[in-house]
């Protein structure tokens, strides 16, 4: 019997996982997904995100699928990065803009991801070049297991997936200072590179 590409399924084990030992701790999975697939099922206009042009120029575009996801919080963050409001960028001729989903790591937010990464994988959204999805956890402490399953069966659908940690302070604070947590810092890291690699042109 033969499997078929199921985006929001993880690959399956090869026997070949490393040892309990040798586990990198929140490392993100392995990409299923890094281009739109043909025949992908486009999602209802309902749940699709709206289009916006954008004006000015940014090394990455922060979408948040949802409102209160975080996006404002991570284009602080991140150096070179601008907020979308909650719409795919478009900004005219050049290189495919680099985009990053977020989302909360509640059921609200993690389905929101999901239509927006069934609306780019069936090739409805603009071109873009989604680099990843960022889970933010949505209260203090352990995201419920559920939530944390859900949200590896869904980041399966994106080419990257970050699951990022709350950040107490961010609460009380006006502007966003770089989390401690090794989380954040690999995080950081990984969308700098990203965001100055050569992207695709449209």
């Amino acid at each position: 019997m033969s499997l078929s590409l199921n985006p929001w399924i993880t690959k399956p084990a090869t026997g070949t996982e490393p040892t309990e030992d040798t586990l990198i701790v929140d490392a993100p999975p392995a990409p299923v997904i890094s281009a739109p697939l043909r025949g992908m099922v486009e999602p209802d206009t309902a749940d699709r995100l709206g289009q916006a042009t954008m004006t000015g120029t940014a090394a990455l575009w922060v979408l948040g699928t949802h409102g209160g996801a975080g996006e404002t919080r991570l284009a602080d963050l991140l150096d070179g990065a601008r907020a979308t409001g909650h719409h795919w960028p478009l900004t005219g001729t050049g290189p495919a803009p680099k985009v990053l989903l977020v989302c909360r790591a509640d059921m609200r937010g993690l389905t929101s991801a999901q239509a927006a990464l069934t609306q780019w994988a069936s090739g409805a959204a603009p071109d873009v070049e989604l680099l990843g999805l960022a889970v933010l956890a949505d209260a203090p402490g352990k995201t419920p297991k559920p939530l944390r399953d859900f949200a590896a069966i869904i980041g399966g659908g994106a080419p990257r997936l970050w699951t990022l940690p709350w950040v107490e302070s961010w609460r009380h604070a006006a502007t966003v200072t770089p989390p401690a947590a090794r989380e954040y810092q690999r995080f950081i890291t990984d969308l700098a590179a990203l965001a100055t690699t050569p992207g695709t042109t449209h």
